[in-house]
């Protein structure tokens, strides 16, 4: 029945069955860290992935395995895994895909924190990236070699709300036979849903939209479960015997679920990186109300781009629902619904005027987080971009004269008033 409901109807139900032992309608907080086996045959089963099942919550739990189901469902996927956050769904789904020496290719409009895992941190575990302009695809083609194996984008990229072009890349990835990695955390599954387009895997922060009050971080990794692991030698863990794991070969054994029990199986057995069944619960019930918020949140941000773009105070708006914005076209295509709610703008003044425009706002809360029901905001460049260089600063879209903003859904025109008064004493 899931595959014929509609999102809506799947946001509220996909994941959710009453519980078997008390009739509870919502789905119960788990809150054990072990489940007991029926018997030695039966903990044998489990232990050879043969049978589903729970055994410890660092590897599997009822609560947040529901909140995969039902992330999955949105998303279209085959098989989906929590994490502990969103930085963390980004190691998970490089982790059986990697190894020394080998490589991603990645946007270089990606949100600060991104590009310094991928530039600093995963240097220790012997891979690297590669930055590329997405929108050169002859560059990202061509940054691809033997030893790549994922290209990784955002839907909507972090700060600057510039759309990526997913189709594209995903023709570039199939010719190259690696997997096409895209963050979907900005758009939400009811914006832009990136396997129906060629992805591969999906990951979220579920900290943002997903649960959309600010109360969780997690991350969340979906497996389109249409990628081909034994097509090439390039993707040993899946489509060999992994010794991590008794010699099983995953893609063998469990085909299209290949990569989601590996990354259970291994990845979060070995990393450790498990989502706690308190904020699978906050996240399931922020999704029952995604639909509703993201409505809003788009309706505001197209109001509050569309004043920001016509005052004199400010020099560039980079809103794609704005008809100026080189993306337009792009997001009518790949966002029909709306271009999200995250974005940024120039301030004349420049760097100095952007922390004073920040410190004079009252209704916007200043923090280093999206996707909140509040509207947020925050100047890249001297926080969560503060690590890169100038000229990364000026490729992500954070250069010093730039502010971002979340919008939420407070009313549009409170919204509005609170920019006029900072902008009057950040420009004075």
């Amino acid at each position: 029945m899931t595959n014929t409901l509609k999102f809506d109807t799947l946001a509220v139900h996909a994941g959710n069955r009453p519980d078997p032992a008390t009739g509870a309608r919502q789905v119960p907080i788990y809150q054990s860290t072990a489940f007991v086996f029926k018997g030695a045959d039966h903990a044998a089963r489990l232990f050879n992935l043969q049978e589903v099942g729970y055994i410890y919550s660092r590897l599997t739990n009822p609560t947040v395995s529901a909140l995969a189901e039902r992330v999955c469902a949105l998303e279209g996927g085959a098989g989906a895994v929590c994490c502990s956050s969103g930085h963390a769904a980004q190691i998970m789904s490089l982790f059986p895909l990697m190894g020394p020496g080998k490589n991603i290719v990645a946007s270089t409009r990606l949100y600060g924190g991104t590009i310094t895992q991928f530039s600093q941190t995963i240097k220790r575990f012997g891979w690297t990236a590669k930055f590329v302009d997405t929108d050169d695809l002859g560059a990202v083609a061509k940054a691809c070699d033997k030893n790549t194996r994922a290209i990784f984008c955002e839907t909507i990229a972090n700060p600057g709300g510039y759309v990526t072009d997913i189709p594209a890349l995903a023709k570039i990835a199939d010719r190259k036979g690696i997997p096409l990695i895209v963050d979907n955390t900005t758009a939400s599954p009811w914006l832009c849903r990136p396997i129906e387009m060629g992805a591969t895997l999906v990951v979220h922060s579920a900290t943002k939209y997903l649960t959309g009050n600010g109360t969780v971080t997690g991350g969340i990794i979906v497996d389109s479960g249409r990628f081909d692991w034994s097509a090439s030698d390039k993707f040993p863990s899946l489509s060999q015997p992994e010794p991590a794991y008794h010699g099983l070969n995953f893609h063998g054994a469990l085909g299209p679920m290949a990569f989601t029990f590996h990354s259970i199986a291994v990845g979060l057995r070995d990393l450790g990186m498990t989502m706690n069944p308190q904020g699978a619960h906050y996240t399931l019930m922020g999704i029952e109300t995604l639909s509703l918020r993201m409505e809003r949140h788009i309706r505001n941000a197209q109001k509050v781009a569309e004043w920001l773009e016509k005052d004199p105070r400010i020099d560039s708006v980079t809103y794609a629902g704005l008809k100026s914005s080189p993306y337009y076209r792009r997001a009518r295509k790949i966002l029909p619904k709306g271009a999200g709610a995250l974005f940024t703008f120039a301030v004349r003044g420049g760097y100095d005027a952007c922390v004073r425009l920040v410190d004079s706002l009252e209704l916007f809360s200043h923090v280093a987080n999206l996707g909140d029901t509040r509207s947020l905001v925050i100047h890249p460049a001297s926080t969560t971009h503060r690590q890169l260089t100038p000229e990364q600063l000026v490729a992500a879209g954070a250069a010093p004269n730039v502010v971002r903003l979340s919008i939420g859904i407070e009313d549009a025109d409170d919204i509005i008033a609170d920019l006029d008064q900072a902008l009057a004493k950040a420009t004075a």
